[in-house]
C-alpha cells in the first residue's frame, strides 16, 4: 500500500508540476520505502520517464508543449546525463545526498521569489523583456542566438542533473524556462515533462545497458506513478499558476530539509 500510495503521489506532483514529482521520487523511494540509493534510481527513472512522456502527450494533444524548445533541451541533456552518471559512481552516497538537499533549497528559494514577483506584476507594466520571447503574431517562440543558448544551458544542466542525482531535471527546467521566456506556466508545464521524458528514459538506457534491472516492487511503483500522473493533469488545468509555483517552491524546501536530516542523523 505504501509504494502505491508514494507511486501515486509521485505522479500527481509531476503531473501538476512538471517538475516536482522528479524530485519526490528519489526521496520517497529512499526516505519512505527504506530502499537505497542504488535500488532506487532505475525506478526512479523509469517511473519519472514514462509518466512524464504520458503527461507530456496530453499536453502535445492540447497544444501546450513547445516542442522544438523541448527537443532541443532533451538533445543537450542527453549528451550531458552520461556525465553525470560517471561522476555519481565516483561520489560517496552522503555527497550525493547533500548535494540533492543543497539544489532542492536554491530552487525553492528561486521559484518562491519568482512567484512573488509574478504576484506584485498585474501584467500593468507589460511583459518585460526575456532571452526567448513569443511571437504575438505566431504564438510561437522567436528563435536568435540568445533564446538558442539559453535552451541549450537549461538542457545542458538538467541533463548533468538528472545522471548525477537521478532526478529528471525537471526542477531546473521549469524555474529556468519560466524566467527566462514569457511561456504561460501551464505550456513551461508541459514543456519541461517532454524534455523529463526524454532524459529519464534516455539515462534510464544508459543504466539499462550496464545491467541495472527492476524489482516487482519497482513494477507497481511505476504503475502507481502513471496513475497519479492522469489526475494531476486533469486537475492542472483548474490550478492557478502563482499557486503552482509557490506550491512546487515549498515542496522543493521540504524535500530538502528531510534529507539533509537524514544525512545528519546517519552522521551522528
Amino acid at each position: 500500500m505504501l509504494i502505491i500510495l508514494f507511486g501515486m503521489l509521485v505522479g500527481l506532483v509531476l503531473g501538476l508540476t512538471g517538475a516536482g514529482g522528479g524530485i519526490l521520487a528519489i526521496p520517497a523511494l529512499t526516505l519512505g520505502l527504506g530502499w537505497t540509493l542504488a535500488q532506487a534510481t532505475p525506478v526512479a527513472l523509469l517511473a519519472v520517464g514514462t509518466a512524464a512522456a504520458l503527461g507530456a502527450l496530453d499536453g502535445l494533444r492540447k497544444g501546450l508543449v513547445r516542442y522544438k524548445a523541448a527537443a532541443l533541451m532533451a538533445l543537450v541533456g542527453s549528451t550531458t546525463s552520461p556525465i553525470g552518471l560517471h561522476l555519481a559512481r565516483l561520489m560517496p552516497a552522503k555527497v550525493l545526498v547533500l548535494m540533492f538537499s543543497a539544489v532542492m533549497m536554491f530552487v525553492s528559494v528561486r521559484m518562491f521569489l519568482q512567484a512573488r514577483a509574478d504576484a506584485r506584476d498585474d501584467g500593468s507594466l507589460g511583459v518585460l523583456e526575456k532571452n526567448c520571447m513569443l511571437n504575438p503574431a505566431t504564438g510561437r517562440l522567436t528563435w536568435n542566438a540568445r533564446c538558442s543558448m539559453t535552451l541549450v544551458s537549461i538542457g545542458a544542466t538538467s541533463g548533468l542533473l538528472t545522471g548525477l542525482l537521478s532526478v529528471g531535471g525537471g526542477f531546473l527546467i521549469v524555474p529556468a524556462f519560466r524566467k527566462f521566456s514569457d511561456v504561460r506556466i501551464h505550456a513551461v508545464v508541459s514543456t519541461s515533462l517532454m524534455v523529463v521524458a526524454l532524459v529519464s528514459l534516455g539515462t534510464l538506457g544508459n543504466l539499462m545497458s550496464q545491467g541495472v534491472s527492476l524489482s516487482n516492487e519497482g513494477v507497481i511503483f511505476i504503475g502507481a506513478t502513471l496513475a497519479g500522473m492522469i489526475a494531476g493533469r486533469v486537475i492542472a488545468p483548474h490550478v492557478s499558476a502563482q499557486w503552482l509555483q509557490q506550491g512546487f517552491a515549498g515542496l522543493c524546501a521540504v524535500i530538502g530539509v528531510l534529507m539533509l536530516a537524514k544525512v545528519l542523523l546517519t552522521a551522528f
